[in-house]
């Protein structure tokens, strides 16, 4: 269907870029294999791994689960989740921040946001004092009732610790032009992570020894209208 909408998509390339020393480089024929081996060259594969949080009765913790007809790369790998507590996913990328290294994420960007300003804070929003009623849902809740779901990916980039290690703010890069935010960067309270982030991906060197034996679990097959699975892997 690809194919006959956009065409076959070539089998070599040309690759132009400006290098961090503004130095202009061209690489002639590349294949897209050649691309990833030179220019990513991440095992995504078999070194990283995709972790969720999902406090509902039905995802207890460290189970992995995966999503039926879910996964948009044909022949590929199935969809493959392991569900930890909060704070363990949030321990996990602070460490990989730690390293130098950029944390890709899912998220519910349709709460408690503002795009021009380039915030996502559940504290900048006084909804209960507004219209004098309690809005409160647990995160189990919200994902039950449909309340919440993942829709949207960007990337951390930072994280600001207190004097106990502890996150207060979080570093986003996202996509929606350089336009809002910060030149497209947006700041992420550690309370609106806490209830709106959903999923991450994470090398398996971070992991602890539970959480590498968690990964051996039978995976326990979600329908394709879970939560867990309205963003597209």
């Amino acid at each position: 269907f690809l194919c006959m909408c956009c065409g076959e998509p070539p089998k070599q390339f040309d690759f132009e870029y400006v290098d961090k020393d503004k130095k202009y480089h061209m690489v002639r024929g590349l294949t897209p294999k050649q691309f990833y081996q030179e220019f990513v060259g991440l095992n995504l594969g078999e070194d990283y791994i995709s972790i969720i949080n999902s406090p509902t009765q039905d995802k207890p913790f460290y189970q992995t689960f995966t999503v039926d007809y879910l996964g948009n790369v044909a022949e590929g790998r199935p969809v493959h989740y392991l569900n930890l507590p909060m704070d363990e996913v949030e321990n996990l990328i602070v460490r990989q921040l730690q390293d130098g290294e950029l944390v890709w994420f899912g998220s519910d960007v349709g709460h408690l946001g503002d795009r021009d300003k380039g915030l996502w804070c559940t504290e900048c929003f006084d909804l209960n004092g507004t219209f004098g009623m309690d809005f409160s849902m647990t995160k189990a809740d919200r994902l039950d009732y449909r309340e919440s779901a993942m829709n949207h990916a960007m990337v951390i980039t930072g994280v600001n610790l207190d004097e106990s290690g502890k996150p207060t703010k979080w570093k986003i890069e996202n996509s929606w032009s350089s336009k809002h935010g910060d030149k497209g960067y947006y700041q992420m309270s550690a309370s609106w992570f806490h209830t709106f982030v959903y999923q991450a991906v994470i090398h398996k060197k971070y992991l602890s020894a539970r959480q590498i034996q968690a990964l051996q679990t039978k995976p326990i097959h979600l329908n394709p209208w879970d939560p867990m699975g309205t963003l597209a892997d």
